[in-house]
């Protein structure tokens, strides 16, 4: 390589002492003899690939908070161990592409002031360690929770636009250490090597709007109706789940249908509840330790109405919101106690909401009856059957029969050439691409997704015309009055050509100015 320019020798030493972990001032450096090397240019390279493995895995975690809670419930239930992991895990990402964007920054900056990027061996080893621990961290997620991948894919079309924009951008500025190092080198291979990837990298970024699709770039007047909230388990992060003080909150967050699980007691009443075990939403284990690992279903109407279903919410606070509930709240939360379907059903009526619910568990031996059992509750509640959304496909064409005012909703895709009037469908926001929920809506069919808590995600399902979505959020998305964001074509394409000729013009000044 050439000789370096050489820069200010103060800031120098403050590039070199963090990067080399060496207090080398630039006359010692100089006097030395120090010279970038091959073996120097891997490492640059290595911790390049590190930040940017690294920002992808940011991008991930940011997406699969919206599925968080699923994942602390999991836990939970392996490990009888409450803690929000999603704190765990955005401290810990953060730490990791805190600890990269520093190293390259700093890396950065020396190329430009003609310094030597001799990186440490500590940086060498953590850089390593960071890399190993991002790769788990992505095979863990491939292994027990691929579904995160098509999130991933939806999340796409929400940021696309905006992650084309900022890569371009942070690719701009990546011209100007690279033109000072191309003219810094001596060797004409190398220069054209690199000057070719990087042309390449470019053209492909510039046209890469030709692949990026989104439902919310449209016209305003194309823009659907706002999908209707049904409530999960009611409003999970104002109230216990799962209780009257639940669907309250729900319905104070307009929210039209309250979905909730129903199990059975051992004497025959449907009551509420999700885990097939009581211990994370109750105190099952303080009032009947020796059966806290029995089946719900295993205990009776009267053993359920001695456990207390609200304290655990104000302990464990599984969502932040439980903060910042009132004293009245906290009080009233203190109080719930599991609620049966017939209480369900009263209040439903009352506030004039839909339920939709699941009978668990599926595989129970005694099933059938729990079907019967939770028919004849609904049949003597006088709730309006048109109120009430079945979800159940165990026995359904019995309910059919024997309650035809129940309105049935499907946990799959439509079968082929299905022609059922009315139908509604019930799936999670991955398995349905916006192709999909427009042809649906085309064909008149209602279409639920779920579990949906981030606006982004909100937005993108209304801007592809879903019927509906099943939140946790519901008090965040009822205040939603417009997606986050809607762009016309046409405004698109303009900024998308002004981006591209902005960094060009940038690009050319770069190599123009360090030459």
């Amino acid at each position: 390589m050439a000789d370096p320019p050489g820069c200010c020798s103060t800031c120098a030493t403050c590039l070199l002492c963090p990067y080399s972990c060496q207090w080398i001032t630039a006359k010692k450096e100089k006097r030395k003899g120090l010279r970038t090397t091959k073996y120097d240019c891997c490492w640059f390279l290595f911790l390049f690939c590190v930040f940017l493995f690294t920002l992808a895995w940011l991008y991930f975690a940011v997406i699969i908070l919206n599925d968080f809670h699923n994942f602390n419930e999991f836990i939970f239930r392996q490990r009888k161990l409450w803690l929000d992991w999603s704190l765990v895990l955005l401290i810990a990402t953060a730490v990791l592409i805190s600890y990269s964007s520093v190293l390259l920054g700093l890396a950065l900056c020396l190329q430009l002031c003609g310094h030597p990027l001799k990186l440490h061996w500590v940086h060498k080893i953590l850089l390593i360690l960071t890399a190993l621990v991002v790769a788990a961290a992505f095979s863990g997620l491939g292994i027990k929770w691929a579904v995160e991948w098509k999130s991933a894919r939806v999340s796409l079309q929400a940021t696309g636009p905006f992650l084309h924009m900022g890569v371009v951008g942070g690719m701009t500025l990546l011209a100007w250490p690279l033109a000072s190092f191309i003219y810094r080198i001596r060797s004409t291979g190398l220069k054209v090597f690199l000057l070719l990837v990087y042309c390449a990298a470019m053209i492909a970024l510039y046209l890469a709007p030709l692949g990026i699709t989104s439902p919310c770039i449209m016209e305003e007047n194309q823009l659907p109706p706002k999908p209707a909230l049904v409530g999960h388990r009611g409003a999970p992060m104002l109230a216990p789940e799962n209780t009257l003080m639940s669907l309250h909150k729900a319905v104070e967050c307009d929210v039209q249908v309250f979905e909730t699980d129903v199990m059975v007691s051992a004497d025959g009443v449907p009551f509420l509840m999700h885990d097939e075990e009581l211990t994370r939403t109750t105190n099952v284990q303080a009032v009947f330790p020796e059966r806290a690992a029995l089946s719900s279903t295993a205990f009776n109407w009267t053993d359920l109405q001695q456990l207390d279903a609200g304290s655990w919410f104000l302990e464990r606070r599984p969502f932040p919101t439980v903060q910042s509930l009132s004293p009245g709240d906290r009080k009233e939360a203190a109080q719930q106690r599991i609620p049966s379907l017939e209480q369900v059903l009263e209040a439903a009526k009352q506030s004039n909401i839909s339920i939709m619910f699941d009978l668990r568990p599926e595989n129970h031996s005694d099933y059938q009856n729990f079907v019967n059992v939770t028919l004849g509750v609904i049949l003597q509640s006088g709730i309006p059957l048109q109120q009430v959304l079945w979800l159940p496909d165990g026995f359904r064409e019995d309910v059919k029969q024997q309650a035809p005012g129940v309105q049935h909703v499907y946990g799959r895709k439509r079968l082929e050439n299905e022609k059922e009037p009315g139908l509604h469908v019930n799936l999670p926001y991955q398995d349905m691409s916006s192709e999909e929920i427009r042809q649906y809506r085309q064909d008149n069919i209602s279409v639920n997704l779920y579990v949906v808590n981030q606006p982004w995600l909100f937005s993108v399902l209304w801007c592809s015309g879903v019927s509906s979505v099943t939140t946790n959020a519901c008090q965040v998305l009822k205040e939603m009055k417009h997606p986050i964001w809607l762009l016309p074509s046409s405004t698109y394409f303009m900024i998308w050509i002004v981006v591209d000729c902005v960094s060009f013009l940038i690009i050319i000044w770069a190599f123009v100015l360090m030459k």
